[in-house]
């Protein structure tokens, strides 16, 4: 038996209507700090590297979409770096892609960063994740999936992989070792104390000085 015209077309607008639903578009850009943003909303006049992303609407990303966005909204990810972190902040980069998690990035290089990095997890040490307004220092893939599955990201293999690679060197950033004085001493400087015992958690590279 055939559907009726009208009934059709109900059809077509459900599965139009159910796929849009499924789907949400997101922004990625660079403002003119060097920080990586990722929003839901258009980007500002002056963005740089602007691109489009668009999550849902797949079968096995069906059930995805909802608590995405909540996770999304509620517990956002940022990732706090430094040009002279390498290894460690790659990883930690590459933890977040192969999740398939959007993320925003802060490079720390100068007063102003620093005063924000020291702001979240009070030390001057990256990487630092924060998701929400949780803080885990260092990287350990571990505790980094823990943080995203208990803010209700998607499990690893649900979203595609991320491309998102690391930002530009910031305007007016010098490296340690292309500077022609000493690098200057944080605004609070810290006496020196015993090395203390490191768990798998603990942080172990500066902000302020470049690593291996």
């Amino acid at each position: 038996m055939s559907l009726a015209p009208c009934a059709v077309l109900f059809i077509v607008l459900a599965a139009a209507l159910g796929t849009a639903q499924a789907q949400q578009k997101l922004y990625q850009w660079v403002d003119e700090k060097g920080t990586v943003h990722i929003t839901d909303t258009l980007p500002p006049p002056g963005a740089r590297k602007v691109e489009q992303k668009i999550y849902g609407g797949g079968a096995a990303a069906g059930q995805a979409p909802f608590g995405l966005a909540e996770a999304q909204k509620s517990f956002p990810v940022t990732l706090y770096t430094a040009p002279s972190c390498k290894e460690p902040c790659a990883q930690a980069r590459a933890a977040l892609n192969r999740r398939g998690v959007t993320f925003s990035e802060v490079q720390v290089w100068n007063e102003e960063t620093n005063a924000q990095l020291k702001e979240v997890s009070q030390s001057n040490e990256v990487p630092v994740l924060t998701v929400g307004r949780t803080v885990q220092k260092g990287f350990e893939q571990g505790a980094y999936d823990s943080l995203l599955d208990s803010a209700g990201y998607p499990s690893a293999g649900v979203l595609p992989a991320g491309k998102q690679a690391a930002p530009e060197l910031p305007q007016g950033y010098i490296a340690p070792e292309q500077r022609a004085e000493p690098s200057r001493p944080s605004a609070e400087p810290v006496k020196a104390e015993p090395a203390p015992k490191l768990g798998p958690y603990a942080p172990r590279f500066s902000a302020t000085e470049p690593t291996k």
